[in-house]
């Protein structure tokens, strides 16, 4: 038996790119996962393909800016399927542009996106894992938080934050039974790279010591690991998911 099976886990940002393949592998690993997506549509996909993958699985719908909607969320999810077990922050946007271009509204949207709501869900699950002493954070940030690149001053910044974000409340919460851990994936082949120009993707790779992008299902394996069992003694860490593209 998995040791996800039968655990209650909410994953952001659900129902594409990286966020879809972390629900499907946990949904495979036995776990009853709730994912999130910004319409009705895209939950309503998201929960049939579960359902049809092992027989259990919900499609939710919020918008991660709405602070009282994520608390609501969690609190219903709760009322309804019981205790949330692990928590995968995974939403997130960009909205990249030289810093001497960047308008206040392209700062401020990706911090109350891929940063605030980080905070937010944390502190709405944390009560309920703090007393039952068992419980596991994951936040997926980036490796553009770590090394920079430039016209994405915004986003490292938040990513930046998650981490240290990260490792404060591990410290906070791992005498009562919970870790707080984060992914930081590297260029992952997801709609968004596959859009990119050939010699912008080969530009990029020229700087992966493997040669190629990952692969979704490689960040998600990482971020199964981190919610089980056997990283029951890691908190506060950062794994890694880069090819070698930034090496700490």
């Amino acid at each position: 038996m998995s040791a996800l099976e039968g655990k209650l886990v909410l994953v952001t940002g659900a129902s594409r790119g990286i966020g879809h393949g972390i629900s499907l592998e946990l949904a495979r690993q036995g776990a009853t996962v709730a994912g999130t997506a910004t319409s009705a549509e895209a939950a309503a996909r998201l929960e049939a393909e579960l359902q049809a993958l092992c027989g259990r699985g919900l499609g939710l719908v919020v918008n991660v800016n709405d602070a009282a909607a994520c608390t609501g969320l969690v609190e219903s999810l709760q009322a309804k399927a019981g205790r949330i077990y692990g928590l995968v922050n995974n939403a997130g946007v960009t909205r990249d542009n030289l810093l001497l271009r960047m308008k206040d509204a392209e700062w401020d949207e990706i911090m109350q996106t891929n940063l605030r709501p980080v905070f937010v869900l944390a502190r709405a699950v944390l009560r309920d894992m703090v007393k039952a002493r068992e419980g596991r954070i994951v936040n997926i940030t980036s490796v553009s938080g770590q090394m920079g690149n430039a016209g994405q001053s915004n986003y490292a910044a938040a990513k930046a934050g998650v981490e240290g974000f990260t490792r404060s409340l591990a410290r906070e919460v791992g005498s009562r039974g919970v870790t707080v851990n984060c992914v930081a994936p590297g260029f992952i082949d997801t709609d968004m790279t596959r859009a990119l120009p050939e010699a912008v993707r080969e530009g990029l790779l020229s700087h992966v010591p493997l040669g190629r992008l990952g692969k979704v299902q490689e960040v998600a394996a990482c971020v199964a690991f981190l919610l089980g069992t056997g990283a029951a003694y890691v908190t506060g860490s950062t794994l890694d998911v880069n090819g070698g593209l930034h090496m700490r």
